[in-house]
């Protein structure tokens, strides 16, 4: 089978022309509703606002309106999608030196024509083709994502609210804090990664689940899916590796070195137990108001998104802190106590699953070659999620 090429007619606009209106990426960032949706693809500006209804994915169309969506697109779609893209070709994008807008935006090399991803692709979509697999379901998802939530509720119900030996809440609490890691890793992370199921409103409803123990899953899709899949490992546009100046860790060989990161090897360890207290009730909050997650610029959010995120927020404070304030046999130190315990274990949890893709010695923090124009990696972009 031969493999589609950017080159191809079916890139284009349908009419054939090889003149395209140019836009700045100022102008192409203000298309990003569900009614007046524009996407960036290998550097072609697309108003696909006709087709968000009839999405296959549903919202995940909108998870970088407005912007590049090239990465998204790449490792969202099979290959015969590309098919329908000419038919919403509006233009090209210009070269932009606002360097606000250029942090959202990489040219890997062979965008769109990288051989090892478009051979691996076509494999796995024949694989699937001739063993009859679902991409985005599987039977036992169901009956794991109930047994977690139960657990989870079980286990916060016994916390705070059943035994008045403090000795086994204690116990509970350290139960609590693992389900609630693993509605964040065998839940929510394959939902809002659009995989959950091929219906897209249980698949939306499970990856807001995320916002049932107190994390917007709104702002996780902009920093996991977004920033971080999309710039895998690269310094100033991964937001998972982001730092300030001065910090309590360094990441890259890049980053701010100071004398007590000589320690981080001893004290992060204690840190990261914070991971998932700070996303609840820090970062999600700092990047509803400044619209930012480190350098990944977030989208306009719809009112259903708003009203998840707020209304999450409320149900977390209600059930973990008021609740128990008012009904726990445990005094308010004691129940913070609890809180603290199920929210080490959650950090430490999810920290020793996802952070060591960051800070192992064998991380490689590929390079931008920002010399000439638009920001550029001389790697492939699937090639580099392999290799890093």
């Amino acid at each position: 089978m031969a493999l589609p090429s950017l080159d191809s007619e079916e890139t284009l606009p349908s009419n054939g022309e090889l003149s395209l209106k140019r836009y700045s990426m100022e102008a192409v960032s203000k298309h990003n509703t569900p009614n007046d949706c524009w996407l960036i693809i290998w550097g072609k500006v697309y108003d696909v606002t006709s087709w968000v209804p009839r999405h296959p994915g549903g919202m995940m169309i909108l998870l970088k309106a407005g912007n590049d969506s090239t990465q998204i697109f790449e490792s969202y779609h099979p290959l015969y999608v590309r098919k329908m893209l000419g038919r919403y070709c509006i233009g090209e994008v210009e070269e932009d030196t606002d360097n606000s807008l250029r942090c959202s935006s990489i040219q890997y090399r062979e965008a769109g024509n990288e051989l090892f991803y478009m051979t691996l692709k076509e494999r796995v979509e024949a694989y699937f083709e001739k063993h009859k697999v679902i991409a985005r379901f599987h039977p036992h998802m169901l009956p794991k994502s109930l047994l977690i939530i139960v657990g989870y509720v079980l286990f916060y119900h016994l916390t705070f609210f059943r035994p008045q030996c403090f000795a086994l809440s204690f116990l509970f609490a350290l139960a609590m804090g693992y389900f609630a890691a693993q509605i964040c890793i065998s839940i929510t992370h394959d939902a809002n990664h659009g995989a959950y199921s091929n219906m897209n409103w249980l698949g939306y409803l499970m990856g807001n689940v995320l916002d049932l123990v107190g994390a917007s899953s709104f702002m996780w899709r902009q920093q996991h899916v977004v920033g971080h899949h999309s710039f895998t490992n690269v310094e100033n546009y991964d937001p998972d590796i982001r730092v300030k100046d001065p910090d309590v860790r360094r990441v890259t060989y890049k980053q701010p070195i100071k004398d007590y990161h000589s320690f981080q090897h001893l004290y992060l360890g204690a840190l990261y137990g914070l991971l998932g207290m700070k996303a609840v009730l820090v970062d999600d909050f700092v990047a509803f108001i400044t619209g930012y997650i480190g350098p990944v610029k977030i989208p306009k959010m719809t009112s259903l998104e708003i009203g998840v995120f707020i209304g999450g927020k409320i149900l977390y404070t209600i059930y973990m802190f008021v609740l128990p304030s008012f009904f726990s046999h445990h005094n308010l130190y004691l129940c913070a106590v609890l809180y603290m315990v199920s929210q080490l274990i959650l950090g430490w949890t999810l920290a020793l699953l996802f952070q060591v893709a960051h800070v192992v010695p064998e991380a490689a923090f590929p390079v931008v070659d920002s010399s000439g124009g638009r920001p550029k990696l001389h790697q492939g972009w699937a090639a580099l999620q392999v290799n890093l």
